[in-house]
């Protein structure tokens, strides 16, 4: 029991801009163009209030001080503080823009993929993992918030600030500037190296913590095998490599950053250095002032400070463009077909309809693949309003795929499925599925309250979804919970056994009232007495209805208008229970290896 890690090891970095992505991300920027625009516009208010501090600085010390005028003194002094007052309000407004900007960008992707998510075929969520999806909605989203709250916006602003404090710099004195930016070529050498090494760790943490995340969502949704097998103390050691692992990955950016950020406060100093060796003597030769050398200290040391700040927006920046690459390859994703609202029960009629296999074939294979392994033969068969259509078989003989093909989670790829004459493919998706009541094997509730569950998408009233559990006995098990049909339930349905779950299932299926009634082992989970209730709710339930059941519980069908005895994809017998026990075939030998009537070995019958 490995963790996996392959599904999720798909972190793999690319260029650092790209501008096809970005044209298809301003998108989404384009209805918030006045934030935008009040960040920029922050940015530069701030940018230019960099050069008002040095030149306050050099003023002071070459024409207040000299003077001994001391209201000079005060003005600049109070000229200081509101000039640190403005950068206050201006960082604080850039800040409080910026995080607005990336957070209604957020919530409009967040929104638009959850609303494709829905809209993708079942094929899709089998080729992917949960893991990846929920990657693309949360941490890749997150990367593009990061992207407009201190990356493009806030790098846009270093641009500016460089650019005013380098102009103001070689205007004053251009032979300071250039020995003040001796050391440029060194810190972009460094801010290289620090680039590719801190991509690489990223990569590494972000992997790992992928591995991480797949390993705690399969513990933990099987810890009851792990507990039943005391293999507690082996998944924890498991957990605490995969955690050492992430932790490693962590220090290596932690040591990546402790070197990059003193060689570039080196450099700095040197620059520093290099100016005042520069300035010395010209200012012991009255031709700088001392003023002057002062402001460039600090306008060197403003300068250094983004440029430091812009190799981190760059990683920023990748790390975006990546996730952004794998969210509109998601979105591109070719959805299913289309739906609007389910049609309320109350809205249509439930009167039964005609289901038609047409010479159906089916694999599960890819498009294109040369040789499918189909999973349907040639299935055909017709079920007529009010009969019931029974399909058994052994595991894996393509029952549940019947209903899949009903459902149009999938579409043959040969034939035709029909209903009422017209091709499913021709019918709209939701007017299709508004004529089915589905209840399956593996039993789905969501977290929330009973009513909820069973009204779904219908508007029904309390008292009509107190009636439909009551068809099926499931109002007893409301009646033993405190709150009723308001008890909450947890992550699906994990507060009620599996049987009381199952008849939940068949009272959202008859509060639906539909008019095609899909069973898949519809009672696999439910002891006798449940079962006996409920056989008597779907007798009344499946009364001018078409219903196609499938079964492992041949006793469930005996009275079924038509038994379909599917192997290995193919109907390989059909009719009614007596003629198909007469038969002897495989149906004979299924029924009675089930009620225990079979010959043994050495006896004779």
């Amino acid at each position: 029991m490995t963790a996996p890690a392959t599904p999720h090891e798909e972190e793999a970095l690319g260029k650092a801009f790209d501008a096809r992505l970005a044209r298809r991300l301003v998108r989404y920027v384009r209805p918030y163009g006045r934030l935008m625009a009040g960040a920029l516009a922050f940015l530069v208010v701030e940018g230019v209030l960099q050069l008002a501090q040095p030149l306050l600085t050099r003023h002071v010390i070459d024409v207040a001080v000299p003077a001994g005028d001391t209201a000079a003194l005060r003005r600049d002094a109070l000229f200081f503080l509101a000039v640190l007052a403005v950068q206050f309000g201006t960082e604080y407004g850039q800040v409080m823009f910026t995080t607005l900007l990336g957070q209604r960008v957020m919530h409009d992707l967040r929104r638009e993929i959850f609303a494709h998510l829905q809209r993708l075929p079942i094929a899709f969520f089998d080729r992917n993992p949960v893991g990846r999806l929920v990657t693309r909605v949360t941490s890749d989203v997150e990367s593009l918030n990061e992207l407009f709250t201190s990356g493009v916006v806030a790098g846009l602003g270093d641009l500016f600030t460089l650019a005013a404090i380098a102009g103001l710099m070689f205007s004053s004195d251009w032979r300071l500037t250039l020995a003040a930016f001796a050391v440029v070529p060194f810190i972009y050498l460094a801010s290289h190296i620090f680039r590719l090494q801190v991509r690489e760790t990223y990569r590494q943490i972000r992997v790992r913590l992928a591995r991480i995340n797949a390993f705690l969502n399969e513990r933990l949704s099987g810890i009851r095998i792990v507990q039943l097998f005391g293999r507690e103390r082996s998944e924890a050691a498991r957990f605490a490599a995969l955690n050492q692992h992430h932790l490693d990955a962590h220090l290596r950016s932690v040591t990546v950053y402790a070197l990059y950020f003193p060689v570039i406060e080196i450099l700095t100093t040197i620059a520093l250095a290099s100016l005042i060796v520069t300035a010395a003597p010209r200012v012991a030769g009255h031709v700088l002032t001392v003023g002057t050398v002062a402001a460039f200290l600090q306008l060197a040391r403003r300068f250094f400070q983004p440029l430091q700040d812009l190799s981190d927006k760059y990683n920023t920046l990748q790390q975006a463009m990546a996730s952004s690459e794998r969210i509109f390859a998601l979105l591109d994703t070719p959805a299913g077909p289309a739906a609007t609202t389910l049609v309320p029960a109350s809205a249509r009629s439930a009167r039964a309809v005609t289901v038609e296999f047409d010479h159906v074939w089916f694999s599960y294979d890819p498009p294109g693949t040369a040789e499918p392994r189909w999973v349907l033969q040639d299935v055909s068969f017709v079920a007529r309003p009010g009969q019931t259509v029974a399909i058994v078989g052994h595991t894996g003989a393509g029952k549940t795929t019947i209903i899949n093909l009903l459902l149009r989670f999938y579409d043959p790829q040969r034939g035709h499925v029909r209903i009422d004459g017209r091709d499913a493919r021709d019918l709209p998706i939701d007017e299709l599925r508004g004529l089915i009541g589905y209840v399956q094997q593996d039993i789905f509730l969501f977290a929330g309250d009973i009513a909820s569950n069973i009204r779904l998408s219908n508007p029904l009233t309390e008292a009509q979804v107190a009636e439909a559990a009551a068809r099926v006995g499931a109002d007893r098990i409301v009646r033993r919970l405190p709150k009723g049909y308001a008890h909450e339930l947890g992550e699906r349905g994990a507060s009620v056994s599996v049987g009381e779950r199952q008849l939940l299932s068949f009272a959202r299926a008859i509060a639906a009232d539909p008019a095609l009634l899909l069973l898949d082992e519809a009672t696999s989970a439910v002891d006798s007495e449940i079962e006996a209730d409920i056989q008597r709710a779907l007798a009344e339930l499946m009364a001018g209805r078409t219903t196609i059941a499938i079964a492992h519980r041949l006793s469930t069908i005996v009275d079924a208008d038509e038994i379909l005895v599917m192997h290995h994809g193919e109907v390989r017998e059909r009719g009614r229970h007596r003629a198909l026990l007469a038969a002897g075939g495989l149906y004979a030998r299924l029924y009675r290896l089930q009620s225990g009537d079979f010959p043994v070995a050495g006896v004779t019958s």
